[in-house]
């Protein structure tokens, strides 16, 4: 197991330094939702570090703050000796969802970051003409992005950033919405530039929940524990370029981080305040019912029956560790399984669900989710107190986001809403937005 307090070897002269970096974001009831705190950590010239962590630990906000898109509540980022509190020349972003501009061409889409620089068009159209033939799209100079498949919109993502020869380059999961195979070639090809020496960057921040993508690029990995967001870990990936996945030092380490993410865990909450709502804190992962019994069937099956690791798990559902932390959270939460000893195991509760038929499935999914979800039972509550038994999705949300951010709150409800139409204790109308109890009711 790699230990926590691990330090990573000195490769060149930082370039970004993030300081004591704490982001909090207001809430209705004017308790500030803290996203990071205190976090420190500084890129070096010539290595990619990646950040890792589950889904809500704040990747993509620390991402944002090193770029200058985001003014954190406190701390500061300095880059090449400057503090910054907006973009900064020298600093390019590379995103999940491509962000082109649909009505411009691959080359005029390229040309827009040097034609706000205030450059000369000839000089301009040399300049991304050079990029796009370095990003292996030479010849689609005309094409627009509703032509292109998913990996050539990315590569024209990717040669927007690098067009302007920036010494920082920051990725937000740019191979996460691309095919297996197509996010792959991608990567690889990415790496060899990286490798030879073919773009001017001098150093790397990547996000992303793919834990053998961190390993198989980056230098050096941080690790985000949730709740709020904060390093956890921080380690050397000490292989040579190029790396063989299927390597014995490559699946150590992987393997450690996925023990590490997965060690002590227990579900994710809000506040722990004593207020009679303070249940409503609990932030519930979005994952769908179908989902959940899925995985605990996978799990009750031969050979694991019972008791499985999550790396042994997400391999079988082909799930990437985001997801299948997500999953494994839920069922938790519901009471279907527990972590022992680095391994996963099925309850009594979770082996008589995988044991029943469809309609014994409903009813003790139903059981658990009133006990073990106060937002569920007070939904449940709130609809049998009013008549007609019916409340719109709006009586909700508000007091979620006393607890909650907007968007874990809208997460939570939409989870929250699924679960329980599985388990028949309420009805949700999308179309008007409301809860209603069934008619058996």
């Amino acid at each position: 197991m790699l230990e926590a307090a691990q330090k990573p070897m000195t490769t060149g002269n930082s370039i970004l330094d993030l300081s004591h970096i704490h982001q909090a974001f207001a809430r209705p009831n004017g308790v500030p939702s803290v996203v990071l705190d205190d976090i420190s950590l500084d890129l070096r010239e010539g290595e990619i570090v990646g950040v890792l962590g589950r889904s809500g630990c704040g990747k993509s906000t620390l991402l944002r703050i090193a770029s200058g898109l985001i003014r954190p509540t406190a701390g500061k980022v300095t880059y090449q000796g400057k503090v910054i509190d907006r973009p900064a020349k020298g600093i390019a972003m590379v995103f999940q969802t491509f962000a082109l501009f649909p009505w411009l061409t691959v080359l005029e889409n390229v040309m827009a970051g040097l034609d706000a620089l205030g450059m000369k068009e000839a000089q301009a159209r040399e300049k991304a003409l050079a990029a796009i033939e370095l990003i292996g799209l030479d010849g689609f100079e005309a094409a627009y992005p509703r032509e292109l498949s998913g990996g050539m919109r990315q590569r024209v993502g990717f040669a927007r950033a690098l067009v302007v020869d920036p010494a920082v380059l920051l990725m937000d999961e740019p191979f996460s919405a691309l095919d297996v195979l197509t996010g792959e070639t991608l990567r690889s090809d990415f790496i060899d530039l990286w490798n030879e020496r073919k773009i001017a960057i001098k150093s790397v921040m990547l996000v992303t929940h793919n834990i053998e993508e961190a390993v198989f690029l980056c230098d050096r990995i941080i690790v985000l524990a949730p709740d709020p967001g904060r390093i956890a870990l921080e380690l050397e990936v000490p292989l040579p370029q190029p790396r063989e996945r299927l390597a014995p030092a490559f699946r150590e380490i992987v393997d450690d981080i996925y023990e590490h993410m997965t060690a002590g865990r227990g579900p994710s909450t809000g506040d722990k305040d004593k207020s009679a709502l303070a249940g409503l804190g609990m932030r519930l992962p979005s994952v769908s019912s179908h989902r959940i019994a899925a995985f605990l069937e996978v799990l009750a099956q031969p050979p694991l029956a019972g008791k499985a690791g999550l790396r042994d798990l997400a391999e079988r559902l082909h799930l990437e560790i985001d997801a299948i932390l997500a999953v494994e959270e839920a069922a938790q939460i519901l009471g279907f399984v527990e972590m022992r000893e680095a391994a996963l195991h099925l309850t009594a509760a979770g082996k008589f669900f995988t044991d029943s038929p469809a309609d014994g499935r409903k009813r003790l999914f139903c059981e658990h989710l009133l006990r073990s979800v106060p937002l569920a039972a007070h939904i449940r509550h709130v609809l049998s107190e009013r008549s007609p038994h019916i409340a719109p999705r709006g009586r909700f949300l508000p007091e979620l986001q006393d607890h909650l951010s907007p968007n874990e709150a809208e997460r939570t409800l939409t989870a929250v809403i699924d679960w329980g139409r599985f388990a028949e204790i309420f009805i949700y109308d999308h179309k008007n937005h409301q809860f209603s109890l069934p008619s058996s009711v």
